[in-house]
């Protein structure tokens, strides 16, 4: 099994900026690649940023600038900061990773359980 926890999320003011962090735990034997999605009530999941096993990043156009995806290939990590956040901003961010498990030769999609931000005025 494969688990994924994201960290960090939280209350913050307009202007702010807040790290969310992600670790992917269980039988892992390589992560190809991260991503950081998010959710806002009532609307559908929407893409923010991924970063390839070489480190190439690609970002939602809306969101360049202001969020940066980086990741940790020996802890099996990704972390998102944000900055210069706004109440839009607010929804559940969820990260996805995709592994090969040990093993195994393709790699699979998982998601973590998401961590709630939300941004005051």
């Amino acid at each position: 099994q494969v688990q994924l926890v994201e960290s960090g999320g939280g209350l913050v003011q307009a202007g702010g900026s807040l790290r969310l962090s992600c670790a992917a735990s269980g039988s892992i034997f390589r992560v190809n690649g991260w991503g950081w999605h998010r959710q806002a009530p009532g609307k559908q999941r929407e893409f923010i940023a991924r970063v390839t096993s070489d480190g190439a990043t690609d970002y939602a156009d809306a969101l360049k600038g202001r969020f940066t995806i980086s990741r940790d290939n020996a802890r099996n990590t990704v972390a998102l900061q944000m900055n210069s956040l706004k109440p839009e901003d607010t929804a559940v961010y969820y990260c996805n990773a995709r592994v090969v498990r040990t093993g195994n030769i393709y790699d699979a999609n998982y998601w973590g359980q998401g961590t709630q931000v939300t941004v005051s005025s």
